[in-house]
Parts: structure tokens; C-alpha cells; sequence
């Protein structure tokens, strides 16, 4: 199991093939109502698919991708790339810390294009006394430059079992912090379920914490906030989790076909979990966000990606009922999250919780919108262990 060097190049014509069902895009009707009342924006929509195929520049995208270290490894019946980033030595002359960083849905790792200098080499953005890691970050299995045709598909437990494999028995890595967001806090927080002696310490920007009111009885007003924001939550905002949890084939051949169809899903995503104020782009970069959707158009690996879905929907909770994460644990909690649980919420699961920082700014996808204070964050924990 030792490592390759990769090089991502997309072939000339897959990109001629985009601009081409880019340019013969088909938009529906703008339902009567507010902009994005009932989901992506026609208006938006039409805006953004011209500015695809006309003005993206997806190799200077993929440049930037290619000049971080990038690798490749056989494991558990796939080539999981991930990108590893050696760790500078700090101000005060300490060796640098293993971190595993993951994203989620509908996520990839170029979330992490910014963060990733910053947790390497503090000292060249202003830190000098703060930690500095050495950065794994792996595109999750069966995601994008993790995925490949008819492979077969992992749930958060099977890639928690994998990851926990590429941090130690391929990378050496006795002891290693992990941090994620989406369904990178399920399977960090797995990790750290299933072998904690080697998570040094857990930093999530999502609780994974079980969505039904039985496990908050006799509810503070806090926590009753925190219900009521819950089951709008649910009839509201989980119609994705549905369709990709119960019939995710379904809906892949729609996307897997048109790359409208697929920023369509995406974008939505992006417009509601951010921190905006009416347009996704006050909130993160316009090239970044087509850059993620192309990822998952040129490989394929929508429908694969919905598989995560599928296996919650059908198996139980990924943290087993009962259990507790020992480790110590940071959460940033951003205004425009998803969901927001209480304190005495996440206690019930995380039992050693050190820091428990509520941001000012962001949302859902911290690292893309809020990476100096993602980053400070994983600092903070750290430095206080």
C-alpha cells in the first residue's frame, strides 16, 4: 500500500462535451413567488450555466489543485487519493502535528485550498506560536478523485474503518488530530469512536448528534429553541436527504446527464447553508463553488456520493446509541449552520469537550467561507491539550 503521485489533467474533449451541453441548457418556468422560495433560482441559474461555459476557467482551477501534493493508494477495493501537505516547524520550534481533514456532501477537498496553508506553516500567516499540522486530506471514498465506475459504495462507518487504515497502517500516523464538517464529522467522530488512543483530539464545525426530540427530555428553553429550529428543519430542508437516502439511482441518471441539472442541486445547497446576504458569492468564491460541481461532473461519482445517504437511512445512527466520544473535542458553531444543538445537547455524546466557540460569521461550509477562524480554531484546541 504505498502511494502514488497524482496528477489531475481533464482530457480536452470532456471539457469541449460540457460547453457543449452547457450551451443547450434547458431552464424551467420561474414559479410565482420569491427568489428561491421553492428551490435554485431560474434567474441565478441562467447566470451562473452562461458564466460556466463562457468565462470558468476550469484549468486554472485545476493548477491550483495540482500545486498542492497529491496521492493515490490502493485500499479497502479502491484508489483513494488524498492530498498531503508536510508541516512547517513553528515559532517555537515544534515539530508539526498529523491532521486529517475531511469534507462532506457536496463537498470535495477543494474546500481546503485556502485552510490548508494556514495549518501548515502558521508562521507565514501571522501565527508563529500556534501549532502546525501536516494535512491529510482525503477526497472521501466513493467522492470524486476517490471514485471510479461501478465501484463499490461506503458508508460513514466503512469510511471511517478506511481513513483510520490511511492514517496509520500507510502513513505511519501513531496519533493524529481529525477535524470535519457534513459527513466529515460523522466519520471523524466515528474514527474517534472506534480508536480513540490514536485521535489526538476531535474538532467538528457539524454535530452528527441523532435528530429526534427523545434523546432532549424535559427540555431547558435553550434546548426547546433548538426543537423548534429542528422541526423546521425537517419539514423544510431534508427533501434532498430523502430522495438521495431511499432512491439515489434515480436520481443520478438525471444528474450524471446534465450538468445544469446538477449545479441545479448543488447550488441550492450553497445558496441556503452559507452565509450570505441574497447571493451565494458573498459567502464564497463563484470559481471555487464551479470548480467543486465540475469535479463531480468529470468524475462521475454523483450517484456514489449519494450512498452515504442511503446507508443512514438504512442501518443505525453512525455514533452507536449509548455511546460516547472520549476524546478531546472542539466545535465552532456558525450562525447559519444547518442546525445548531445545544451544549448539553452534544454532552450527552462528546464527553470531553474543551472548547465550544460560537462564530460571528459563516455558515455550513466553514472551511470555504471562514478559513482564518476554522483554522484559529484547530489551533486553539490543540494548543490547550
Amino acid at each position: 500500500m504505498k502511494p502514488q503521485p497524482f496528477h489531475l489533467e481533464i482530457a480536452e474533449p470532456e471539457l469541449a462535451d460540457l460547453r457543449d451541453r452547457l450551451g443547450r441548457a434547458r431552464f424551467p418556468d420561474r414559479t410565482p413567488g420569491p427568489d428561491w422560495a421553492y428551490g435554485t433560482d431560474p434567474g441565478y441559474l441562467q447566470d451562473l450555466i452562461r458564466y460556466w461555459r463562457d468565462d470558468f476557467d476550469w484549468r486554472a482551477q485545476e493548477a491550483f489543485l495540482n500545486g498542492f501534493p497529491q496521492f493515490s493508494v490502493p485500499l479497502d477495493g479502491i484508489d483513494l487519493h488524498f492530498l498531503k501537505v508536510d508541516g512547517q516547524i513553528n515559532g517555537r520550534g515544534e515539530p508539526p502535528i498529523p491532521l486529517l481533514l475531511l469534507h462532506g456532501w457536496p463537498g470535495s477537498i477543494l474546500e481546503f485550498l485556502d485552510i490548508i496553508p494556514m495549518l501548515a506553516d502558521p508562521v507565514r500567516f501571522g501565527a508563529p506560536e500556534a501549532p502546525s499540522f501536516t494535512v491529510v486530506a482525503p477526497s472521501l471514498p466513493g467522492y470524486t478523485l476517490s471514485f471510479r465506475p461501478d465501484q463499490k459504495r461506503f458508508s460513514c462507518e466503512e469510511m471511517a474503518t478506511s481513513l483510520a487504515r490511511l492514517m496509520g497502517d500507510v502513513l505511519g500516523f501513531e496519533r493524529y488530530a481529525v477535524q470535519g464538517g457534513d459527513w466529515g464529522s460523522f466519520v471523524g467522530s466515528r474514527i474517534a469512536c472506534d480508536v480513540p488512543d490514536h485521535v489526538l483530539a476531535l474538532h467538528l464545525n457539524l454535530l452528527p448528534l441523532r435528530r429526534d426530540a427523545a434523546v432532549i427530555e424535559n427540555p431547558t428553553p435553550e434546548e426547546e429553541t433548538y426543537l423548534e429550529e429542528l422541526k423546521v428543519f425537517l419539514k423544510e430542508e431534508t427533501g434532498y436527504q430523502w430522495i438521495q437516502g431511499t432512491r439515489p439511482q434515480t436520481l443520478a441518471s438525471a444528474l450524471a446527464d446534465s450538468p445544469t441539472g446538477l449545479a441545479a442541486w448543488f447550488v441550492e445547497k450553497f445558496h441556503v447553508w452559507t452565509d450570505n446576504d441574497g447571493r451565494i458569492e458573498d459567502a464564497i468564491d463563484r470559481d471555487r463553488m464551479l470548480a467543486n460541481i465540475a469535479l463531480y461532473w468529470f468524475t462521475g461519482c454523483v450517484g456514489s456520493s449519494f450512498w452515504p445517504y442511503y446507508a443512514r437511512m438504512h442501518s443505525p445512527w453512525p455514533i452507536p446509541l449509548g455511546e460516547t466520544i472520549s476524546v478531546p473535542t472542539g466545535y465552532l458553531e456558525s450562525p447559519c449552520e444547518i442546525l445548531r444543538p445545544p451544549r448539553s445537547a452534544a454532552e450527552q455524546v462528546y464527553t470531553d469537550i474543551r472548547r465550544w466557540t460560537v462564530g460571528e460569521r459563516g455558515g455550513h461550509f466553514a472551511a470555504l467561507e471562514q478559513p482564518d477562524s476554522l483554522a484559529a480554531e484547530i489551533r486553539a484546541l490543540v494548543s490547550g491539550l
